[in-house]
């Protein structure tokens, strides 16, 4: 059984905290001190290193998953990437997300003079010096991204891509107040608070579910005194959640949302079109010819076009021209894989590229240079410009339909 009933559960007041950035909370026979930080911050690392020291705990927690954690403690390289194994399992939005929240984080610690996530890199030192257990609270960020895309909707996808393509576009300056404001707050979730308010799901899985999950492993501890160093933005939450019964596999579930209308959407539309085109054909061939031309030319158009804007090898772009027309006519395939995996043969990223991903993602002229980010942009750019051709070009061949009966 992963979660307990609510009713075998001790509820426990919030006692009253140490110091503004430190919350106690009695869970069981157990203390909790949640410390919050910021994670750019000098301070924040300061409050852990005190606060380690004062209370002597049994475990430290840290907001951290598996992969995340790899790459602080065991300097996992980006050399060890595989960018085609990336496009083929679909993840490169997810990837592409992750990054930019990167970039924006390191970008505020780059102004503050501090490196990020500099309290966790304190709580895993003080776990090893003390030898007491370490343990890695926070939900996988694949889990997360993947959750927040098979929750939303299609109009909100939409919404929540063009969001995300303008934050690459935008280098506006961070303001000496965002700077204040920005280290008494947690990095990812103030990178995400503009999004979140405009998507409720997205805050509901960013923040809210991890809330739950935070609290879940953070009291599942062992030892009677446990620290856990987590961003400000969840302190609250995690202490509301502390003794509430949580389902963690319901919190981990990746079981995309089904539905009749998607279903249809998907593969009718398709179908239609194909449908439309034969018999088209066959009562009046010069019209069937027409349409087939008008689909070749909006789809392959749209896509290249995706392809030039990512400043893509003019062999990409080709080949993103000829495959969008069979591309857009089948849900199991996409555009950008191949002009994608076109990219990567024709200019294949070199070992500085990788190196160099944390600085070129610092900046928009980084992300077009650098040649993994540029492959990343090429597959996202190519998809969403061939759906908009394909869009454009299945309703011309409806309306010549239409002019047949």
């Amino acid at each position: 059984m992963c979660f307990k009933r609510a009713e075998e559960m001790k509820i426990y007041d919030i006692m009253t905290a140490m110091n503004k950035n430190v919350i106690k909370l009695r869970y069981e026979d157990k203390d909790i001190y949640l410390i919050k930080t910021a994670h750019v911050s000098k301070n924040s690392v300061e409050d852990v290193k005190e606060t380690i020291e004062e209370i002597g705990p049994d475990a430290i927690c840290i907001e951290l998953d598996e992969d995340r954690y790899g790459r602080i403690k065991k300097k996992k390289e980006w050399t060890e990437m595989d960018i085609k194994t990336v496009i083929k399992d679909g993840k490169v939005g997810f990837l592409l997300v992750n990054m930019i929240l990167a970039s924006f984080q390191r970008r505020v610690a780059m102004k503050l003079g501090s490196n990020t996530g500099g309290e966790m890199i304190e709580g895993m030192k003080q776990a090893e010096e003390r030898s007491i257990p370490l343990i890695l609270a926070d939900r996988d960020i694949n889990t997360t991204f993947k959750r927040i895309w098979y929750n939303l909707g299609f109009t909100e996808k939409c919404k929540l891509l063009a969001t995300i393509i303008y934050s690459i576009f935008d280098d506006e300056e961070i303001t000496e107040e965002d700077l204040a404001n920005l280290k008494s707050s947690d990095m990812l979730d103030a990178a995400m608070n503009d999004i979140a308010k405009s998507f409720p799901n997205v805050k509901r899985i960013l923040v809210d579910e991890r809330d739950m999950y935070l609290a879940y492993k953070i009291r599942s501890a062992k030892g009677q005194k446990v620290v856990a160093i987590v961003g400000a933005a969840h302190a609250d939450g995690i202490a509301s959640h502390i003794s509430e019964d949580i389902d963690i596999e319901a919190l981990c579930d990746l079981t995309k949302r089904k539905s009749v209308l998607g279903t249809i959407i998907k593969w009718g539309i398709p179908l239609a079109l194909v449908a439309i085109v034969i018999y088209s054909f066959i009562a009046n061939r010069d019209v069937g010819i027409d349409q087939v031309i008008t689909w070749i030319l909006f789809c392959g158009i749209g896509s290249a076009l995706g392809s030039i804007i990512a400043l893509a090898h003019p062999l990409t772009i080709l080949v993103s021209f000829i495959v969008a027309p069979f591309t857009a006519i089948n849900p199991l395939l996409a555009a950008g894989w191949f002009a994608g995996l076109t990219e990567i043969s024709v200019r294949k990223p070199k070992v500085r590229d990788f190196e160099g991903l944390a600085e070129d993602t610092s900046t928009l002229k980084g992300f077009f240079k650098n040649r993994v980010t540029r492959v990343l942009l090429v597959v996202v750019s190519c998809n969403i410009f061939c759906s908009i051709g394909s869009i454009i070009g299945g309703i011309d061949v409806v309306r010549s339909f239409l002019g047949l009966l």
